[in-house]
């Protein structure tokens, strides 16, 4: 077969589902809105039901909520009436899939649903269907193009569920303030996961690494440290190598702003006292909830003597530096 015919056909099916895509966008009302608020408010799970491709959308975007730490799970509809609504619960919320909003399977499970009083959201093609008339909250797609000639696979359809599954479960993220430590903890075989279960000694630097100038150095040496090292910052030391201070790009920058002649300055007048430290076995969970509460970047660890160990920066846990750890 010609190979550009190949890939016009591939091209042509990507563009259906992209248009398809961006009207999602439009969607987006009061409805979806309350949806978020049930969930927010809700005491127990989100069950996500459907079936065939829908059913396969819907076991994702379970598993994207339970990933960002709030209960999720998946309802076959199917086995729901063989002994499975035993899971469901009046504190629960249901977000039943149906492009159709007319499926058998799940419209039969809905009256029981509501007698438990469990609160439903559908995300169906007509708020008019009867999944849509059923609902607490209906999120209506309109109707949607598949992407094959016939118009008749799910396609378009079901990339459309995933994106406004992704977009209920990324804006509760966004709204509940999760951060990536809180990820990790839920996501530990990932990367990032593994990555900030680590402890601060398997990152920090340590040696010649480590940004360090006496208090009796100039202002200038100072600089020329931070440049040399690259990291932003310099710690200082006292002449028994104990840690007094530490002088960052923003210290340099205001400092400067108010004296401008740094021959005429001091190490420990620009310094900030008592820089922020952290045990070598605490996690890197940790150190980074102890960075973005403090408002800053990078942290040390010091031995019994009050003397830098090593030191730990953000880029260094979140692996915008490479130190050879395989996971």
């Amino acid at each position: 077969m010609d190979k550009e015919k190949i890939l016009n056909i591939a091209r042509k099916i990507i563009d259906i589902e992209c248009k398809n895509i961006k009207k999602m966008k439009n969607v987006l009302n009061d409805e979806f809105v309350k949806a978020i608020e049930l969930i927010l408010n809700m005491k127990g799970k989100v069950i996500i039901t459907g079936i065939g491709k829908s059913g396969i959308i819907g076991r994702k975007i379970s598993a994207t909520i339970s990933s960002i730490g709030i209960p999720s799970t998946f309802l076959h509809p199917g086995e729901a009436v063989h002994g499975d609504l035993g899971m469901v619960r009046n504190k629960d919320i249901l977000i039943a899939i149906s492009n159709s909003g007319e499926t058998e399977e799940i419209i039969r499970i809905i009256p029981i649903i509501k007698k438990i009083g469990t609160k439903i959201i559908t995300i169906t093609s007509s708020k008019n269907s009867t999944l849509g008339l059923y609902s607490d909250v209906t999120i209506e797609t309109g109707k949607i193009e598949e992407a094959d000639s016939f118009g008749i696979i799910p396609s378009s359809s079901t990339t459309c569920t995933l994106v406004l599954g992704d977009a209920i479960a990324l804006t509760l993220m966004a709204i509940k303030g999760i951060q990536k430590e809180d990820f990790a903890i839920y996501h530990p075989g990932g990367s990032l996961g593994k990555r900030l279960m680590l402890k601060v000694k398997q990152f920090m630097q340590t040696g010649d690494k480590i940004p360090k100038v006496n208090i009796n150095s100039t202002l200038f040496e100072a600089i020329r440290e931070i440049n040399n090292k690259n990291i932003g910052f310099t710690l200082v030391v006292d002449d028994n190598g104990r840690l007094k201070g530490i002088i960052t790009d923003g210290d340099l920058r205001r400092y400067l702003l108010k004296r401008p002649d740094i021959t005429k300055g001091s190490i420990e007048e620009c310094m900030t006292k008592n820089p922020k430290t952290i045990e070598e076995d605490r996690l890197a969970v940790q150190a980074i909830a102890m960075m973005e509460k403090l408002e800053i970047t990078c942290l040390v660890i010091v031995d019994g003597n009050n003397r830098p160990k090593g030191i730990v920066h953000l880029h260094d846990l979140l692996g915008k530096k490479d130190f050879g750890i395989e996971y």
